[in-house]
């Protein structure tokens, strides 16, 4: 498959990607992977006040996107024979006390009814802060190195009023996928990073990918993620690129690239990776309060508007992010990585929204958006 850079073969990607930078976001890199070939394609900026665009095959904090790495590993080791989805997570984690209800597949589904170790936003527009996260402005700049052990993060999740009884509602909480994490290590008796290593990075040749624990690193090269804070009544923006990313730990905590993420979505979909079965148990969704979104294992599973679906998982974590979109059949697949500047009041989540969608509109809807629906 050739690899076409020039802007002119598919100007409509280059002029969606500069409107992305409009809104706000400092830089993108986009990949689309279609019926036409690769298409690559940046812009904005790697650093703010530099002129260099990102590179296109930089690294990034990939945020939430760990979560389908992190599932499809468990479900790796359900084909193993050595986890079994439906029994309770509680077997194969003794020692946290967990509520014998929540099983395997509740964790992934995030219908465990567990706290958010990061903070939980409820209904009624009330906030309940858990760790010093990206949420907590200055608290969480000046803790930015600290180490976290994924069993405290759990622990402090645990000493929380569960958000429902297990498997009756659905919410998002990264404390299931340090627990997904937790339960991996304590099956096979070898670091997350290691199974990593051995179920999918290795056998699929991503070696842009890292799955680190307290590493603060990002490889070059990488566009910088920024950080905006008040201190004191003063307004500051802080390069955050080198952080210790225990405080997310598999909840968000691995570095990847847009090529790798096409490889990673592209074999995952092509069924490369899991079998059939376990394969549709991943992609078939339980309802979300999110417009169009159900939630498999590790997967989003959206309604493009068009009659189509696509298998997706974004991320966001100070100031790097990814999207990773691919149809079922894996015909075409989205990648892109950006850089900005975060907040506490995550003031750029409804530009990045309105962006991403205009993106799946052009890649899988062939440009035309479902006029009756929003594009937030």
């Amino acid at each position: 498959m050739s690899i076409t850079l020039a802007e002119q073969d598919r100007p409509e990607l280059q002029k969606v990607i500069e409107e992305i930078v409009d809104s706000g976001i400092a830089g993108i890199t986009l990949r689309v992977h279609d019926e036409r070939g690769e298409w690559v394609g940046s812009a904005g900026v790697a650093e703010l006040g530099g002129t260099a665009k990102p590179p296109t095959n930089g690294h990034v904090r990939i945020g939430s996107n760990t979560k389908t790495f992190t599932a499809s590993l468990v479900l790796q080791l359900v084909a193993e024979g050595r986890i079994a989805l439906d029994a309770p997570a509680a077997d194969y984690l003794p020692a946290l006390g967990l509520d014998e209800r929540i099983t395997v597949r509740m964790l992934l589904q995030h219908t465990s009814g567990i706290f958010n170790f990061t903070g939980e936003y409820y209904a009624d527009g009330t906030f309940a802060p858990g760790i010093p996260a990206t949420t907590a402005g200055k608290d969480w700049v000046d803790n930015r190195f600290a180490t976290y052990q994924p069993e405290d993060l759990v622990r402090l999740a645990l000493s929380k009023p569960a958000r429902f009884e297990p498997g009756t509602d659905w919410s998002y909480s990264n404390t299931n996928y340090v627990l997904a994490r937790l339960l991996i290590e304590n099956v096979t008796g070898r670091p997350f990073a290691e199974e990593m290593q051995r179920l999918i990075l290795g056998p699929l040749g991503l070696t842009g990918t890292v799955a680190p624990t307290t590493q603060t690193e990002v490889p070059e090269p990488h566009a910088h993620a920024y950080y905006r804070y008040e201190d004191d009544g003063e307004q500051k923006t802080v390069d955050v690129t080198r952080h210790n990313p225990s405080w997310i730990s598999s909840g968000g905590n691995m570095i990847s690239t847009t090529q790798d993420l096409h490889t990673f979505i592209s074999a995952l979909v092509g069924g490369k990776l899991l079998t059939p079965e376990l394969l549709a148990e991943m992609c078939t969704p339980h309802p979300t309060p999110i417009p169009n979104m159900g939630y498999g294992l590790g997967v989003f599973v959206q309604d493009t508007g068009v009659g189509g679906t696509v298998v997706t998982h974004n991320g966001g974590i100070a100031g790097h992010a990814a999207l990773m979109y691919g149809t079922p059949d894996g015909s075409r697949t989205l990648t892109a990585t950006l850089n900005y500047v975060d907040d506490a009041a995550l003031s750029l989540a409804v530009p990045f929204q309105q962006a991403t969608q205009r993106l799946i509109n052009e890649v899988f809807c062939d440009g035309q958006a479902d006029p009756a629906r929003p594009t937030h």
